[in-house]
């Protein structure tokens, strides 16, 4: 009798022992439905809420609390994505808008220029000819810049030879440079470094660079070129220091040296430089400021 009971005991707790693992295996597939699917719908752009195959009632009840969560991040999510668009419409109306008065502007100093002036009024028309130019500036890298960022510039990668690119772009700021008393010091290896990339697109980074190099540099410029493709464009800047320089790439950042900047000039070369697959860091070590660019192998 007591064998008989104790069998029977045995097989209950086994009975209850398999309906446990079931339970958790059941669970543990439903936690699995839960966090592939919560993977899914945040990096998918779809509709689609969570759904588990498993009827347990807490999980059905978590896998709701998700879903609301999804609800509210969708609708953040498109509130930001129609404002980044209002605002990129802004900023290119607002550069169409301010191209008139500064042609306007630059038409009566022209004027001005012809008719007799005290050594004052002459001062005063320098200082109004310099910050329109100023405003000119900034009004076409905004214009620029937003027509970049909403994706109306279509890149047309093709195979360019990085080094005859790089070239092309130091020849272009050599005047520009040897006034400011800089001699790059230039390192490109004999070998064809190719990739696929936007010809227009990478002058216009390596533009940015070099335009960088001409604000921020004391009198020193070192463009280094590797088969990695890699490119380091590094020179001293005793004005900078780690904060700011790692700030060089943030939209409208200036420091005090270049307060005559946009602040927008890197933040285009980074924008640019990620849509065809490379990279961009700036670092700032013992005095030096080192903007690395790198392209692999298989961008674009």
């Amino acid at each position: 009798m007591n064998t008989i009971l104790l069998w029977t005991v045995i097989g209950a707790l086994a009975v209850i022992l398999v309906i446990l693992m079931i339970k958790i295996i059941l669970l543990q597939k439903a936690a699995e439905e839960i966090r592939r699917g919560f993977e899914e719908k945040l990096m998918g752009d779809t509709n689609t809420l969570i759904d588990i195959s498993c009827r347990d009632r807490h999980m059905r009840n978590l896998a709701a609390s998700v879903n609301t969560q999804l609800r509210r991040l969708r609708s953040q999510r498109l509130r930001f994505q129609q404002g980044d668009l209002e605002l990129k419409n802004a900023v290119t109306n607002i550069s169409h808008d301010l191209r008139t008065p500064l042609t306007a502007i630059f038409g009566y100093l022209d004027l001005l220029e012809k008719e007799e002036k005290s050594d004052t009024v002459r001062r005063y028309t320098d200082i109004i000819r310099n910050r329109a130019q100023m405003m000119t500036q900034l009004t076409e890298e905004l214009f620029r810049y937003s027509v970049i960022l909403s994706g109306e510039k279509v890149l047309s990668p093709e195979r360019v030879i990085l080094g005859e690119v790089l070239e092309e772009s130091i020849a272009a700021f050599y005047s520009v440079l040897h006034q400011r008393g800089i001699e790059p010091r230039i390192l490109i290896p004999e070998a064809k470094i190719c990739r696929r990339l936007d010809r227009s697109a990478l002058s216009r980074v390596f533009s940015n660079l070099l335009q960088n190099a001409v604000k921020y540099s004391d009198g020193d410029l070192e463009i280094r070129l590797s088969e990695t493709g890699e490119i380091i464009f590094s020179n001293s800047a005793q004005a900078l220091n780690t904060v700011q320089a790692g700030r060089l790439f943030d939209r409208f950042y200036t420091v005090e040296s270049g307060r005559k900047s946009t602040g927008l000039g890197l933040s285009i070369a980074r924008t640019l430089t990620e849509r065809m697959g490379g990279s961009i860091n700036a670092e700032y070590r013992d005095g030096k400021l080192y903007l690395i660019l790198l392209f692999p192998d298989s961008s674009y």
